[in-house]
């Protein structure tokens, strides 16, 4: 039996293509899907190990910094100060800093390691220790629909990792509503627009509204059409701008209104290049508005990658996705001991 057509659309719901049954592309994505819906195919090996190619080509510049200490011959003092530096200058931060020289130091006791390169491989399992409480994947199916509230600054590539999510989940055959909550700057809804076109979505869009108001609409019109997953795009901002976080608490509060359990995830986009500020939006971001999730974006060229460590230390919201790039299959699940060993290698 063919779906019902979607409900009569009000002036500033703009659809994009209706639902039909035919097949998506299987999804590269792996984000776990509950039994009762379309599962996407995981990546297969080949797949994912070009991916870990791309994210260690674009930490090559820390990477060569951090191996370049292990290129001696004797393990002393003046290894671990070398190691100390490169892990402050690669963003780390100084507890993570501290705590993982305390780690490896233990670690290299309990081996009684004699070789510098049999240190690094210790620093490779301490990272993935310490990076593993940030390894959780974004769940869908829970909830229905799966209302996800993303935010950031501008320029860290929030609208952009809503299209590339949106694409994946897409394609994993799940019916996504866009809502462009940021209704105060032409060029984000028209960005979003594009995605939602490109992707074949609906999108819920409102020129000069309130984005407390849109989100409102987008998640009752996502629960009527029996959506999978609505994403609202806010406004960018900066963390210091106390107005402006005001209205991001204003737009979860309105969004719990439409729907009593929602927002089901509170996701931050984060520049990777952005180095220790990231840690501190991720703190401000956080006791704002508890963040479920975050999104790592442009680690490569100049991203140090060790802000990850710093996050994990002070703030560990869970790292759902990694970005390297501007193409779709540059944004991936995040797995610590590859982040790890990309960085380290």
């Amino acid at each position: 039996m063919a779906p019902a057509p979607p409900p009569e659309t009000s002036d500033f719901d703009i659809p994009m293509r209706p639902w039909t049954d035919e097949p998506s592309k299987p999804s590269t994505f792996d984000i776990p899907i509950l039994p009762e819906l379309v599962p996407a195919d995981p990546p297969t090996p080949a797949e994912r190990a070009r991916w870990v190619d791309r994210l260690r080509e674009g930490l090559r510049k820390t990477g060569s910094s951090l191996s370049g200490v292990f290129s001696g011959t004797v393990i002393d003092d003046a290894l671990y100060e070398q190691l100390e530096e490169a892990l402050l200058m690669a963003d780390a931060g100084v507890k993570a800093t501290q705590f993982l020289l305390d780690d490896l130091k233990r670690r290299v006791r309990e081996a009684r390691v004699t070789e510098p390169q049999a240190v690094r491989t210790l620093l490779v399992d301490a990272l993935a220790e310490l990076l593993k409480p940030l390894e959780k994947p974004l769940a869908i199916g829970q909830y229905m629909p799966t209302v996800m509230m993303v935010v950031g600054v501008n320029g860290a590539g929030k609208t952009t990792s809503i299209g590339k999510l949106t694409r994946h989940l897409a394609d994993a055959k799940q019916k996504v509503l866009l809502a462009a909550a940021d209704t105060f700057r032409a060029a984000a809804r028209e960005q979003l627009g594009v995605w939602a076109d490109r992707n074949e979505v609906q999108i819920v869009a409102q020129e000069g509204g309130d984005p407390a108001a849109v989100t409102y609409d987008a998640v009752v019109a996502g629960k009527a059409r029996g959506c999978d997953v609505v994403i609202a795009d806010t406004a960018g901002r900066l963390p210091t701008q106390l107005h402006l976080m005001e209205e991001l608490k204003k737009i979860r509060r309105v969004i719990a209104k439409a729907d009593a359990s929602a927002p089901h995830e509170v996701l931050l986009v984060v520049d990777g290049n952005t180095g220790q500020n990231a840690l501190a939006q991720v703190r401000s971001f956080d006791d704002a508005l508890q963040l479920t999730g975050l999104v790592v974006t442009k680690l490569d060229g100049t991203a140090k990658g060790g802000v990850l460590a710093a996050i994990a230390r002070e703030r560990p919201v869970p790292v759902y996705f990694i970005g390297v790039g501007e193409r779709l299959e540059d944004l991936e699940t995040f797995d610590a001991r590859e982040f790890a060993q990309a960085l380290l290698t």
